[in-house]
């Protein structure tokens, strides 16, 4: 099943969060999705537990901007996190290497 809006991955996140890989992580994942159904999500994981809102968190330790286009390639598996990055679609600021364990902490 394929994923056809930012608002309904980031609905299905929780979902997808595997606890065992953050045990002992405690970080804010920013999401800011440009283009059509774009907005701002963030995703707080601390304590083996994952936490999805949307708007903007004060502090994050990584913010990742896209757009809806990259995001849903990148959920329905047709473009991943490393391709995006080095072809310069998706961009990161803050910590790059939280930003690498997307992949472990996801299911995407």
């Amino acid at each position: 099943m394929s994923v056809t809006s930012a608002s309904e991955v980031f609905d299905n996140l929780p979902g997808l969060f595997n606890s065992d890989a953050a045990k002992d992580l405690d970080a804010v994942f920013q999401f800011e999705i440009d283009g059509e159904g774009g907005g701002t999500w963030n995703v707080e994981v601390k304590g083996g537990a994952c936490k999805v809102h949307q708007g903007s968190h004060n502090a994050p330790s990584v913010t990742l901007s896209m757009s809806s286009e990259t995001l849903l390639a990148m959920a329905n598996k047709e473009m991943n996190g490393m391709q995006a990055f080095m072809s310069g679609k998706l961009k990161v600021a803050g910590d790059i290497l939280l930003a690498q364990k997307m992949a472990e902490l996801f299911s995407l």
